[in-house]
């Protein structure tokens, strides 16, 4: 049996604390008695992601500009969880507010974490079939994205060229064809 000893924190120094991440610099002590003075972690609040398909079997994907990379890319519906909220509340207000589609039936699908190293969050992905727009999109104040209707074929070429490059995205979304392509006993 593999032993599954934590690291102890002998000092914790709080570098930045924003609402969307916070940088965190622990000094640990590893189980075999090593200290690592300086190991960093970011804190960010829970995420979730929709994979939303309408009646007719389109795919609801976002466009927006990503300012790290300097590019504009398909995405699914995404955003942080609000302090309350449950995942799939979350994921519905979410949904409702960056595209106006909702109702639909809804399944958790997965959950990751970007890097388990040295973030502290997850990101839960919810498969939400059955979709219709309900409503206009309600973007915050600082969101800038257009809403399309894609069909499964387009989005999957968009995965095998490359094209989407947020992994918490396209995880879920390999996932997705990957059974839809496997019978499943």
């Amino acid at each position: 049996m593999e032993r599954e000893d934590k690291w102890k924190i002998l000092e914790s120094t709080y570098i930045s604390r924003r609402p969307w991440m916070t940088a965190r610099l622990d000094k640990v002590q590893l189980p075999d008695g090593r200290i690592n003075p300086e190991y960093w972690v970011l804190e960010f609040p829970d995420w979730v992601n929709v994979i939303a398909i309408t009646k007719d079997g389109k795919m609801v994907m976002v466009r927006q500009y990503r300012h790290a990379l300097g590019i504009t890319e398909y995405e699914l519906c995404a955003g942080v969880m609000e302090e309350g909220e449950t995942p799939l509340e979350a994921a519905k207000r979410e949904l409702m507010e960056e595209t106006g589609f909702g109702g639909g039936e809804w399944t958790e699908y997965m959950t990751i974490c970007a890097n388990p190293s040295n973030h502290t969050n997850l990101a839960r992905t919810f498969l939400a079939t059955g979709v219709e727009r309900l409503a206009e999109q309600h973007l915050d104040d600082t969101e800038e994205l257009t809403c399309h209707l894609l069909s499964q074929e387009e989005v999957f070429g968009m995965l095998q060229r490359g094209e989407i490059l947020q992994a918490l995205m396209a995880a879920p979304l390999w996932k997705y064809y990957f059974e839809k392509q496997t019978p499943h006993s």
